[in-house]
């Protein structure tokens, strides 16, 4: 089902159409096999940033697209409905290049800001570790400064592209305890020191590598790496994690999307007792509420974009988003599975795949649980009657 949507100016309309064309023609296509081989798509990413898609939030002065979160989102959720690890490969990424764009000084924003969007590097998010994810603030990776620069030494945990990327945005301890004790700081591949763990065997997304990384001594220099000021990094590391939180939200109404469109084609051709599957009012019913919660949770993923995008406070309606759009995408593509039936369960269709993927939504970017924690936490300070 095509969606019908409303954007802003001309040319978002042409960079939808270019992607819509882009995802049914090079995307869509290697899904299955590559996940079924775990094989990361990197010339994917290549043809990708070819084609302007890896900078569009960013300003056009450093190489970027100038668009507007409204219309990168949508491009996100188009590139997800067609492969997830392509859609959330390219959130990853926009999520890894936003603390060098927001919090750069002047002199990095020139230096480096060009070549992470620039369309030839892909980038990872250095944050979570195997104590600490939910728990950010009691991360213990440090960076020990010295007279030349910074020393280094942690593990990070469940990074999306770790031991592919072509840069690492860390978060690390740089004094103190707590989250006023981390800082951010901008780390490129192949630097002594910096090694990967064996990716992970995962339900879903097979072909997108999660890996530890591991710094073990690795120097980075005094100028140029940390990002912000010390002590930064925790405030940075929230302010990217609410627009990053969008990116998931936009993910899961394409995934959802993806198993809808697949389970309503399905039922309109799949004959039962004499009649159409879709004409049994129990299937017909259950497609309803799919497309009603899958275009609810597209208005407020883009409602939460829209603020973004007019500089005013969006973080807990990111919350909502995320949270509200990767859960419907579990029940919906639980619900695709169970329109095919035994066809759901095998990989001739893919909402089996869809429905794998799904649960990962529920996680990354803080779990849904921390989302309501966000979520309460607003209600509980909102003192109107």
């Amino acid at each position: 089902m095509t969606v019908d949507r409303v954007l802003p100016t001309p040319e978002a309309h042409d960079l939808l159409d270019l992607v819509r064309e882009l995802a049914a023609k090079e995307v869509a296509p290697r899904a299955a096999a590559d996940e079924a081989a775990g094989r990361f798509p990197r010339d994917l990413f290549t043809l990708l940033g070819s084609s302007g898609l890896l900078g569009l939030p960013y300003p056009e002065e450093y190489g970027g697209a100038g668009q507007p979160y409204e219309v990168y989102l949508q491009v996100v959720e188009e590139l997800a409905g067609a492969w997830l690890a392509v859609g959330l490969g390219v959130s990853v990424h926009t999520l890894s290049c936003f603390p060098v764009s927001a919090y750069g000084d002047a002199a990095q924003r020139a230096e480096l800001l060009p070549s992470l969007i620039g369309g030839e590097l892909l980038g990872a998010y250095c944050l979570s570790e195997p104590q600490s994810g939910s728990d950010a603030a009691a991360l213990s990776t440090r960076a020990v400064p010295d007279a030349d620069g910074y020393r280094v030494d942690g593990v990070k945990a469940w990074i999306t592209h770790g031991g592919v990327a072509d840069f690492y945005t860390l978060m690390a301890r740089t004094s103190g305890d707590g989250p006023r004790g981390v800082s951010c700081f901008h780390v490129p591949a192949g630097l002594e020191g910096l090694s990967f763990g064996t990716p992970e065997r995962k339900m879903g997304m097979r072909s997108s590598p999660t890996a530890q990384v591991r710094f073990d001594g690795v120097r980075l220099p005094l100028h140029g790496s940390l990002i912000g000021s010390e002590g930064d990094g925790f405030r940075i590391a929230l302010a990217a994690l609410d627009g990053g939180r969008l990116g998931i939200a936009a993910c899961a109404v394409g995934v959802a999307q993806a198993a809808f469109d697949v389970a309503s084609a399905y039922a309109r051709e799949r004959r039962q007792f004499g009649v159409r599957l879709v004409d049994h009012q129990g299937v017909a019913f259950m497609l309803a509420d799919m497309a009603t919660s899958i275009a609810a949770a597209r208005a407020l993923y883009l409602e939460a974009a829209r603020l973004r995008d007019a500089g005013r406070p969006y973080g807990t309606k990111a919350a909502m988003a995320k949270l509200l759009a990767s859960d419907m995408c579990m029940k919906v593509t639980t619900d695709a599975v169970q329109v095919l039936g035994g066809y759901g369960y095998v990989e001739d269709f893919p909402v089996e795949r869809h429905m794998r993927e799904a649960k990962v939504l529920q996680i990354v970017e803080g779990t849904n649980q921390i989302q309501r924690l966000v979520i309460g936490r607003t209600i509980a300070k909102d003192d109107r009657s």
